[in-house]
């Protein structure tokens, strides 16, 4: 089972967010301005647009059904509009 989940995540040493950027994948836990929030997360958005493990990311974050944060180029709004709609709940 451990290998199982090695394996699952063997993505993530690859992904384009690792390193100090990884702050703009998530919001800050102070308020944020809309105007704040759009220009981070197209910040994060870039930054996945040329990861080569995107694919990846987005599948983990739809089975795992991440609430939070930038993955494979989507935010949480996004991500949830791709799930069936049974699944959500």
């Amino acid at each position: 089972m451990l290998s199982a989940l090695i394996d699952d995540s063997a993505w993530q040493y690859r992904a384009a967010c690792r390193g100090p950027q990884i702050h703009v994948f998530f919001p800050p836990p102070h308020f944020e301005r809309k105007d704040a929030k759009r220009a981070r997360e197209r910040r994060a958005k870039s930054i996945c647009n040329s990861c080569s493990v995107r694919t990846d990311c987005l599948a983990y974050a739809l089975k795992i059904r991440e609430q939070h944060g930038i993955w494979g180029g989507l935010n949480e709004m996004e991500r949830k509009s791709l799930l069936p709609e049974k699944t959500l709940n």
